[in-house]
């Protein structure tokens, strides 16, 4: 990244990609795990990263498409209970295709056989990403009921965080293709869900504590980050062509 790295600094630069790379790994090394962890002691079954199933019918599939169609034109809105309903009955008419569905994060069964599958996204997904979301929640509910149409299953997008607290989160570009009421949990809605009331708030308290107990940690490995020098002067190039004024350091 030739620009940044003269713009901002190599050591800035890295330090950048350290944080992107913990940003990007938390959902699988950390969010999955304590979800699960979480979610264990309150649902009969709890698993990570499975398929939701193996096949789905030819007729599901005209379904989604059109529903996809539907709500990308705006001709019909999000209504999650009308399109699980549509697609159960649906769910073994025609022909059975072999798909392999995007994997579930976060798998669980309660007490009393509802399923609920969940997809855990970046606090700031792009506005245009959603319709691949609505796509991947529409067929995970015809690949499961296409092996057992009589189940309770419910689809969801986890956002582990609001970015945006303490306003709420903005859930104006999601409106049109996810049903929020019933395809979307953010922050405590999520959390909360898993381990009950109160959940969030103590696991942003149980991050703290971590964070307290290896400050001296944390800060040591930070130190190779800092610049090495305490000014770096500009290039002669700049410096001649007087479109910088003043004193010539960063």
């Amino acid at each position: 990244m030739p620009f940044h790295t003269r713009l901002l600094g190599k050591d800035r630069l890295e330090l950048y990609a350290f944080i992107h790379s913990l940003n990007t790994n938390f959902g699988t090394t950390i969010f999955e795990p304590v979800a699960a962890a979480l979610a264990t002691p309150r649902f009969k079954k709890v698993e990570t990263q499975i398929k939701a199933g193996k096949f789905i019918s030819s007729e599901s599939q005209l379904e989604i498409q059109r529903i996809m169609d539907g709500l990308t034109t705006a001709s019909i809105y999000p209504d999650k209970i009308k399109e699980t309903e549509v697609l159960r009955k649906l769910a073994q008419k025609g022909r059975m295709i072999e798909v392999k569905p995007t994997r579930v994060d976060i798998f669980l069964e309660s007490n009393d056989g509802e399923l609920f599958l969940f997809d855990i996204k970046t606090a700031k997904p792009n506005a245009g990403s959603f319709k691949e979301f609505k796509r991947t929640l529409l067929e995970w509910v015809s690949v499961t009921l296409a092996e057992n149409p009589s189940k309770k299953v419910n689809t969801i997008i986890a956002i582990p965080y609001n970015p945006y607290e303490p306003e709420a989160y903005n859930r104006w570009t999601m409106r049109g293709m996810l049903d929020l009421e019933r395809e979307l949990k953010v922050a405590d809605e999520f959390w909360d869900f898993l381990g009950g009331e109160g959940t969030y708030q103590n696991l942003l308290d149980c991050f703290e504590m971590v964070g307290i107990e290896m400050r001296e940690e944390i800060d040591n490995y930070f130190k190779k980050f800092k610049e090495k020098t305490i000014g770096v002067s500009l290039p002669r190039t700049i410096r001649k062509s007087g479109l910088v004024r003043g004193p010539q350091w960063f």
